[in-house]
């Protein structure tokens, strides 16, 4: 099946843009064989695919967690490379699936204040920095409280937060919908909608991908298969079945607005 295409940016005007990027690990194994979109600010994507496509590779590549392959990635015009390192880190902003990874401080306002103190912020610059990013998540009102104190879905929030206290242009997000209940779904997707921010959405939540994401890229062995309008994507049973994506049972991808 021919990719679907619906590239939104162009290089000069996007805020991610990745060219020809491949890399292969240490012991041979390759992940990535010449992955090529663009991200235009303010856009929410959403990052698809089965096991072993090649997604946690691509992210690590965003702000160069992992480096040495071919091609390259930039970030609002800066290429990621170890000359730009500490601005690209600040410009992306990683979530990762497990909040734990994140949160090491024994109160929330400590670990939200962590990045920007170690960025040299001070004083009522730092604090006021800080209770933004937690309002922006709801969570200001927790600001002394210690993180393992907190629900899992609150500490995802304040995860999010500590990652939006650097005030960056593109969040990413690995699996942000897993092992939250219904409530903290919901909550948790009317912050995402809420945020004046370009998000890559990594998921295998499809319909949480519909519902916040009006564009789609599918990663498949290690390339961009297809790239176009989620809803289309979804509902394109021989696309889904060829890429070993499936919806949950009774789910009509029609039926929700994607993005709304």
């Amino acid at each position: 099946m021919d990719p679907v295409t619906a590239t939104t940016a162009t290089p000069a005007t996007a805020t991610l843009d990745v060219s020809g990027l491949a890399f292969a690990y240490p012991d041979g194994h390759q992940a990535l064989f010449g992955v090529d979109f663009t991200v235009g600010r303010g856009e929410r994507v959403a990052l698809l695919g089965p096991n072993g496509a090649g997604k946690t590779t691509l992210v690590l590549h965003l702000n160069g967690i992992l480096s040495g392959g071919a091609g390259t990635v930039t970030v609002a015009g800066l290429p990621v490379g170890k000359k730009h390192m500490a601005e690209i880190r600040r410009r992306v902003g990683i979530v990762f699936q497990d909040p734990d990874d994140q949160l090491f401080m024994p109160t929330v306002r400590e670990d939200v204040a962590f990045g920007p103190a170690a960025a040299g912020m001070r004083g009522p610059e730092l604090e006021a920095r800080v209770m933004k990013a937690l309002g922006q998540v709801g969570m200001a009102e927790f600001a002394d409280r210690p993180p393992h104190h907190l629900s899992f879905g609150q500490r995802r929030r304040v995860a999010v937060a500590t990652v939006l206290a650097m005030e960056p242009e593109i969040l990413v997000l690995d699996e942000p919908s897993s092992n939250l209940d219904p409530a903290s779904r919901r909550e948790l997707a009317d912050i995402l909608r809420s945020l004046d921010v370009t998000v890559l959405m990594v998921t295998h939540d499809l319909p949480y991908a519909l519902e916040l994401c009006p564009r789609a890229l599918i990663l498949s062995e290690g390339v961009i298969a297809a790239d176009g309008a989620t809803g289309e994507l979804l509902a394109d049973e021989a696309l889904m079945g060829e890429h070993r994506l499936e919806l949950p049972f009774g789910f009509d991808p029609k039926s929700v607005k994607a993005g709304s």
